[in-house]
């Protein structure tokens, strides 16, 4: 990486402390924006979460079962 200029550094310095300056404010956006939907909507009956709760085996695994209705792949050995 090549040496940033003086102005670059002023540039970046700059900029950190504007974010440093808007952070606690920003944060308390968030958290007001929290409160509000909690209160709006206590409970939210359209989330689904990303990943289903404890281990979940993968193809390959013992437990794994195919629900894709795909055929299984052939395998290469000669029969």
């Amino acid at each position: 990486m090549a040496r940033m200029t003086p102005a670059q550094l002023a540039r970046r310095d700059r900029f950190e402390t504007v974010i440093g300056v808007a952070a606690p404010f920003l944060d308390l956006v968030l958290g007001v924006g929290d409160r509000i939907s909690r209160i709006a909507e206590p409970s939210d009956s359209e989330y689904y979460p990303i990943r289903p709760g404890g281990p979940v085996p993968l193809p390959g695994e013992l437990g794994y079962e195919d629900d894709g209705g795909l055929p299984a792949p052939r395998s290469s050995e000669p029969a």
